[in-house]
């Protein structure tokens, strides 16, 4: 796999769009909160770039917000074509991401208007559950491909699945899961993952 650098939008970009976002639907952090199950004062630190959070709290407020969440990784087109495209095209080593320490996120074919699935390019450096505050959980169904190094996908029932490079996995997301890299020390896995809302 490519040892290219990947890119990764400043969470302070992140923060300022779901701000942006968040005031022009006209909704408090108050109203945001409770319609995403975000607490509120991590969505104040997420708009103030004052923490780095997981897929789960920015797909959850995305939802909230009735957008999708490539949205908060890049500026939306405003207006543009009624046009529907018949494709997109996206390079994976082009595809801006966001940190969590644990993953890289990289959100691919964002500009397809009303997606109905979440492409998305992870590089994996966790190695241990105790690295994550709690398991991710979303709502739908999930489809991942190891591309390089071995994963362990650890279920919160007690259950894992370990899958190595061209070797697939296919769960409900709503069940607690956490992806962690195998193999040696330092070793980073590279995934991709779909991800549904059904």
């Amino acid at each position: 796999m490519s040892s290219t650098p990947h890119p990764l939008i400043d969470r302070a970009q992140v923060g300022a769009r779901l701000r942006a976002i968040r005031k022009h639907q006209k909704l408090t952090l108050k109203q945001l909160s409770e319609r995403s199950g975000v607490a509120l004062s991590t969505l104040s630190k997420m708009e103030l770039a004052q923490v780095s959070v997981s897929y789960e709290k920015l797909a959850a407020a995305a939802r909230a917000l009735s957008v999708d969440i490539a949205q908060l990784f890049s500026p939306g087109k405003q207006g543009g074509s009624a046009v529907q495209p018949t494709a997109v095209r996206t390079a994976i080593d082009g595809a801006a991401g966001y940190s969590t320490g644990n993953y890289d996120y990289h959100p691919m074919a964002g500009d397809f208007p009303g997606r109905s699935m979440t492409p998305m390019y992870a590089r994996i450096f966790a190695r241990e559950l105790s690295q994550f505050e709690d398991y991710i959980r979303h709502p739908g169904q999930e489809f991942a491909v190891v591309l390089s190094g071995r994963v362990r996908i650890q279920f919160e029932t007690g259950e894992s699945l370990r899958i190595g490079c061209r070797e697939t996995a296919y769960f409900n997301s709503a069940i607690g899961h956490i992806y962690l890299a195998e193999g040696e020390e330092g070793a980073v896995a590279e995934v991709m993952v779909v991800m549904s809302e059904y």
